[in-house]
């Protein structure tokens, strides 16, 4: 790197002389030919010694900011962020009183952490209730290698209440995980309170004529639906 001190010496002593900013950028040129000061340089030292500066060196530059995080400062983000994953990093800053950047670099770099939408599911079953599906299904399995008429011989019958639905924005269903958090889950929709009851049947006319002694009639799905 080019030492320019020997021309801001020039340059202190050219402006000693009352020689114009312009003149001695010209004598710059003359004497250090294609390794001169800009003019620029030039003219920004003569404003520095025409406002008082004696001194001829560079003032250090600050360099870049540092990105070192507290500890303490960490902890309160991740204690936000478990508190309400679904919270935006202006809910999170104003909570912890930290900027905009800084929260959201602890987020991605200290915590390991990126906002995700939940995916949509079918339902949401708790643990008992998925242990009772694979039961019933096994039982069930087993039956029909027993028996080889087992399933035609099956009426099902089910009702469900059907909702309106309120959806929920991919946006509003985004929370903050890591990367080895399994993704959030949602059902499809926020549930209204607008509502009705569907009956559906399932039925063959083997299953009616040889367990009910019901006339045959044509395998046949019905649909009622009720409202309230």
């Amino acid at each position: 790197m080019t030492d320019y001190k020997e021309q801001r010496i020039c340059i202190k002593f050219c402006f000693s002389l009352k020689r114009t900013a312009a003149e001695i950028h010209r004598m710059l040129q003359e004497a250090f030919v294609g390794n001169a000061l800009s003019q620029s340089k030039t003219f920004l030292w003569y404003k520095r010694f025409k406002d008082g500066r004696t001194s001829l060196d560079v003032d250090e530059r600050s360099g870049r900011p540092s990105t070192s995080t507290a500890p303490e400062d960490i902890t309160k983000v991740r204690e936000a962020i478990l508190a309400d994953p679904r919270q935006t990093i202006h809910d999170v800053c104003e909570i912890v009183g930290l900027s905009y950047g800084v929260v959201q670099r602890i987020l991605a770099d200290n915590l390991n952490m990126r906002r995700i939408s939940a995916r949509f599911v079918p339902r949401l079953l708790s643990d008992d209730q998925k242990a009772l599906r694979v039961s019933v299904c096994r039982e069930l399995k087993q039956q029909a290698r027993n028996d080889p008429i087992f399933i035609s011989n099956i009426i099902t019958a089910d009702k469900t209440w059907v909702y309106g639905y309120d959806p929920e924005t991919k946006q509003q269903s985004s929370q903050w995980k890591s990367s080895n958090s399994p993704r959030p889950k949602k059902v499809s929709q926020v549930r209204s309170n607008v509502k009705s009851m569907l009956i559906v049947l399932f039925w063959t006319s083997k299953a009616l004529s040889t367990r009910n002694s019901y006339p045959l009639v044509k395998p046949s799905m019905a649909n009622f639906t009720v409202r309230f």
